[in-house]
């Protein structure tokens, strides 16, 4: 593994400062191949997967190349979930923060068009948002892309499995032709090369090696029948007993299904598929993150972006097809220096598709005898954390410190009981320790938050 410090680029002292202040001190395999190609100006194609660091690879190259008293759009990234360019966004400004006055916006489907269209007004210097919405704006004429310098398209992949591909021709349309395009890919399947082919000028291709340290995360395999799998997953569950576990199935039918029977098991799950809501999928998203949902079960295209930290199992109840999308499943655990299980679920059919993760592997996959689960004697599987919704957000002034503040304060409840606490526009959602969260609606169902009385309702996966 290349192992080079940020302080070998030629990056600023003010910069190379904020990257050490951030704790950015090695670069990953992936920054150290890509940043001198973006640094020179080079057009790039990057194959590399979630959590490897891309987003400050393109991010530094972005900041690099600012101008920040020019109060125009210089960069524009694309994305293919609001969720994860939430994420970009907020690793942007972390990164920009030895830079005054730098403007990054958001500009994603399933929240209001007005305070978008008032932000570009006042301009922008680098925009990140998702293809259908930045399409939207080019057709409202509220965007202007003629002064973009550089081009990104993050999970390019993913963005093309979800439809966006004429969406993506006609921003890019949009742009000058003079102009950097850096494309990341999880995957880099023909039918992408061949499309991208029409962005890029002569690219740089690099790709990091995908494969996870297998030290790291320990795989499982269990054979079972088509029609046992759903009554499996539920056997792992009582076994294993996460916290949290990230469930795969290959069709939004399987999702809905497995979920339904979980749910007649006692157990806490919720489903995440691609025609959900906006409004829907931030609930259960949020749920999931704060710990009051133990199994989330999605698609490979919903899962994209996700950023969730800390992740026991993934559990692969149907075997992928692709191997890359296998050995991406599989590395949403064992994040950071932490280590992870996945255990995948396979059935006499399937086995075709489990060679093809051994060839890529370059070695054979361990199974294990479903005799070997066993169920654990103690209470049923319940998250520790429930979630407290609230009828009032950022246009009511509220605050995370005034929801913590009526908690323990007026509520009288201890701190360490309180999780994460998500304020929106208009709703706020707090994580309450499962033992005082019927106490807590009690007392702020008769008391006030900043004098004000709001309405409230738990929700729970």
């Amino acid at each position: 593994m290349n192992t080079a410090p940020f302080s070998s680029l030629a990056l600023s002292d003010a910069f190379l400062g904020n990257l050490d202040s951030l704790g950015y001190h090695q670069m990953t395999p992936i920054q150290a191949q890509a940043l001198p190609v973006i640094l020179d100006g080079h057009d790039l194609i990057a194959q590399a997967k979630t959590g490897s660091g891309k987003t400050a690879a393109f991010g530094i190259g972005i900041l690099n190349a600012l101008n920040p008293r020019f109060f125009g759009i210089q960069a524009l990234v694309l994305c293919p979930t609001r969720e994860l360019a939430d994420q970009v966004a907020k690793e942007l400004r972390r990164l920009a923060r030895h830079i005054d006055n730098v403007k990054i916006i958001t500009l994603c489907g399933g929240t209001p068009m007005g305070p978008q269209i008032g932000s570009l007004e006042h301009g922008a210097h680098i925009v990140v948002g998702t293809p259908g919405r930045i399409r939207d704006h080019l057709g409202r004429g509220t965007v202007d892309l003629s002064t973009i310098s550089t081009l990104v398209l993050d999970e390019a992949d993913r963005m093309v499995d979800m439809g966006f591909y004429e969406d993506i021709m006609g921003i890019a349309s949009a742009c000058p032709k003079k102009r950097q395009t850096l494309l990341f890919s999880a995957t880099y399947p023909d039918t992408i090369r061949k499309e991208s082919a029409r962005l890029l000028r002569l690219p740089v291709e690099i790709k990091v090696e995908s494969l996870h340290d297998a030290s790291k995360i320990e795989q499982r395999f269990y054979e079972v029948e088509h029609e046992d799998r759903n009554a499996t997953v539920a056997m792992l569950l009582d076994h294993y007993r996460p916290k949290s576990a990230l469930a795969f199935c290959n069709t939004k039918i399987h999702c809905r299904e497995l979920v339904d029977e979980l749910r007649e098991r006692g157990f806490s799950a919720l489903a995440l598929y691609g025609d959900l809501e906006q409004r829907d999928r931030d609930e259960i998203l949020l749920q999931f993150a704060n710990g009051s949902c133990t199994v989330l079960v999605a698609t490979d295209v919903a899962a994209r972006g996700l950023d969730i930290t800390t992740l026991d199992y993934v559990i692969n109840v149907d075997v992928s097809r692709d191997t890359e999308i296998h050995i991406h499943r599989i590395g949403r655990t064992a994040r950071g220096q932490q280590r992870g299980l996945a255990l995948s679920l396979a059935s006499p059919q399937e086995k075709k598709w489990v060679k093809l993760i051994e060839e890529y592997q370059g070695g054979p996959v361990r199974w294990f005898g479903l005799e070997t689960l066993t169920p654990a004697s103690e209470a049923p599987l319940l998250p520790q954390m429930v979630t407290l919704c609230i009828a009032g957000g950022k246009k009511d002034k509220l605050r995370p410190g005034d929801l913590l503040g009526a908690l323990t304060g007026d509520a009288g409840i201890s701190g360490e009981f309180v999780g994460k606490i998500n304020v929106f526009d208009h709703m706020t959602y707090v994580a309450l320790d499962r033992k005082i969260a019927d106490k807590a609606f009690k007392r702020l169902e008769h008391g006030k938050i900043k004098g004000r009385a709001f309405k409230m309702r738990f929700i729970e996966g």
